[in-house]
């Protein structure tokens, strides 16, 4: 009878896994089981961590282009504002001939803008613009002059 007991415990140790192994996984396997989950959650963690940085990533170059688009708004609308009166050479219904026009002048030394004509389908190739209507006639007389004499004067509003 005394036998019985020792036998198993020799049996029990011959089967038993090595005590790195017990220390690893615990005596049943629990604490293996808790270690892959911790890991795992470690994982999420940091999945979730780096999407949520990637997203104020994403979130902040929408804001810089919303801000950007806005910024080019009110220059448009200050360039508009300051340079009302614009000496016209030619008005096109194709962007590419108002393109090409352009480049003509800019090619004399001008700082040539194509605008597109409110309510229309015209696009008008800008010589020179001003801020006041005086000066727009002034020079608008010494354009007709010297450079183009069917140049005329729009006044955008």
């Amino acid at each position: 009878m005394r036998q019985i007991p020792i036998i198993c415990i020799v049996f029990l140790l011959i089967l038993a896994p090595s005590c790195k192994k017990i220390k690893e996984r615990g005596l049943f396997g629990k604490k293996g089981k808790t270690l892959d989950m911790l890991k795992a959650q470690q994982d999420s963690i940091r999945v979730a961590d780096s999407l949520k940085k990637v997203e104020i990533r994403i979130r902040a170059i929408e804001e810089a282009r919303l801000d950007s688009i806005l910024q080019a708004e009110q220059e448009k609308a200050a360039y508009q504002a300051r340079n009302k009166f614009n000496i016209i050479v030619g008005s096109f219904v194709t962007p590419e001939f108002a393109q090409a026009w352009a480049e003509e002048y800019r090619k004399q030394g001008y700082d040539t803008k194509v605008i597109r004509m409110p309510d229309s389908k015209f696009e008008l190739v800008v010589a020179e613009s001003y801020d006041r209507l005086s000066k727009a006639m002034q020079r608008l007389s010494q354009f007709q002059d010297t450079v183009d004499i069917d140049s005329w004067l729009y006044i955008s509003k």
